[in-house]
């Protein structure tokens, strides 16, 4: 009888510890997905801001063609 009752003593102690343990790691997922929130949106809005610079950056640097040979290039006789 005292051996049941040391074991339900032990496995409520156990289960109160455990759920502090899972708790605090729930608060700690909801801390780290809030601030993953935050990273994306600010991302996306940098993303936004920067979007029409970036593109017409790319095409100029796309369209701006200069031939000229390489420096490495040797011309065979």
């Amino acid at each position: 009888m005292e051996v049941e009752q040391y074991r339900r003593e032990r496995e409520q102690e156990f289960q109160s510890k455990q759920q502090a343990a899972m708790g605090s790691q729930g608060n700690l997922s909801a801390e780290v997905e809030q601030a993953t929130r935050r990273q994306v949106q600010g991302m996306q809005s940098s993303q936004q801001r920067n979007r029409e610079r970036v593109l017409a950056q790319l095409l100029g640097m796309v369209c701006d063609v200069r031939p000229q040979v390489h420096p490495n290039y040797r011309i065979s006789a």
